[in-house]
């Protein structure tokens, strides 16, 4: 579709009434399918940083993505959701907390609508980051969610009937896979940034099930429903089920809202893990082989040259073995592969299992994970987190590394 239908149809849907919303986007320019992608995780810790008043916030805002231009990225990819809640206002999530300090509470504009336009201005692709199931977590706590919030009201009604829609988990609480409702909520919540705004990618990370034990029904989270629904599928089949029809219609909606928009997910980078019958539940092999699913996917492939595991044999998940089999994984099907790197363990004493920690012996790991990356041809870019990792003077020299092969 050319860029003056799309706007047409855009237009058309809004007098419609066809959506929710009404704001006609703006449609900006995408990588071409040969260059390199190269990103940065902006998290809602990075937003705790911003100042809450407008004008203040437009020029830190400003200032990150100078720097972002300053370290050669062409995109960011941008927490809008952390917690259930919303960067931007939100006809479905609460104010979060990481604008003003207070969930449910507006700042009085649009912070969202600036940071799109603001690194558009700057030339840079724009991914809204989002965390599909989590409610609570690092930095934010039960008793800072927002009386406002649906997920609170669900569990403070006088209604039973969607008291299970969200449970606790390991000390934290997430929305439930298992509840039709609460899946199209998530879905809802992801039309409503694909629409609104002018954003180049959707983009979900690795906080899909939380870790489960069915033999304690302390925690085994939504095995009740399991019980209830009468499937056939095992009851790990049926959470990865959950999960897979939640990404099918997730990629649905925004396809069907602009076809430009990429879908992508960042999970974990160890392939097994991502296989767990225990936690996660993501259909990794479903995602990669099938149409449907996914555009993109970022494995945060977040060890170096020489993890080792504790016995002292190289670990399948340190980068070069680990690296392969994503390269195995791509070739199923056709998902464009990404890296995600760890420019945060740079200059640290990050365990791996060596006597000195391979992040503090060299200042060159990153660039040359991407080095190999790039000789093996099948890697079509590499994110980076995040934001704040490239300001700590502990990064800069593998920073230096990295910015002397960066075109």
């Amino acid at each position: 579709m050319t860029g003056v239908w799309r706007r047409f149809a855009v237009l058309l849907a809004a007098c419609l009434m066809i959506f929710p919303v009404s704001l006609m986007k703006v449609y900006g320019e995408s990588l071409s399918d040969t260059e390199e992608l190269r990103g940065v995780w902006f998290s809602y810790l990075d937003w705790e940083n911003l100042p809450s008043d407008e004008v203040e916030f437009h020029a830190a805002v400003d200032a990150v993505l100078d720097r972002c231009v300053e370290l050669k990225m062409n995109a960011v990819f941008v927490h809008v959701r952390a917690d259930a809640d919303a960067m931007y206002p939100s006809a479905y999530f609460p104010w979060s907390r990481f604008i003003t300090g207070t969930q449910g509470v507006d700042p009085g504009y649009d912070p969202l609508e600036y940071f799109i336009d603001a690194a558009h201005r700057r030339d840079l692709q724009f991914h809204a980051w989002i965390n599909p199931f989590r409610v609570t977590g690092y930095h934010n706590t039960w008793d800072k969610v927002s009386d406002s919030s649906r997920m609170k009201q669900w569990l403070t009604d006088s209604s039973a009937h969607n008291d299970r829609w969200v449970l606790k988990q390991n000390g934290a609480y997430y929305l439930n896979p298992a509840i039709p409702e609460v899946r199209r909520l998530i879905v809802n919540g992801v039309e409503e940034v694909a629409y609104n705004y002018d954003v180049d990618g959707i983009h979900f990370d690795d906080y899909f099930y939380p870790e489960v034990n069915d033999e304690d029904m302390n925690r085994w989270f939504d095995k009740p429903e399991y019980e209830a629904s009468g499937s056939t599928l095992g009851i790990e089949d049926w959470r990865r089920e959950n999960v897979n029809m939640l990404i099918r219609e997730c990629y649905e909606v925004i396809k069907q809202t602009d076809e430009d928009i990429l879908f992508g997910i960042s999970p974990e980078g160890y392939v097994e893990h991502l296989r767990s019958d225990t936690r996660l539940f993501t259909d990794i092999d479903t995602w990669m082989s099938e149409e449907g699913y996914i555009d993109y996917i970022i494995p945060q492939i977040y060890w170096g040259f020489e993890q080792k595991l504790p016995d002292g044999q190289s670990a399948p998940y340190a980068f070069s073995a680990n690296l392969k089999t994503w390269i195995a994984l791509k070739h199923t099907g056709n998902v464009r592969l990404y890296l995600g790197l760890a420019m945060y363990k740079t200059g640290s004493r990050s365990l791996d299992n060596n006597e000195t920690s391979e992040w503090l012996r060299y200042d060159d790991i990153i660039s040359r994970q991407v080095r190999e990356g790039r000789a093996s041809g099948e890697v079509s870019g590499y994110c980076f987190y995040s934001y704040n990792s490239f300001q700590v003077e502990e990064s800069q020299k593998e920073v230096a590394n990295l910015m002397k092969i960066l075109d």
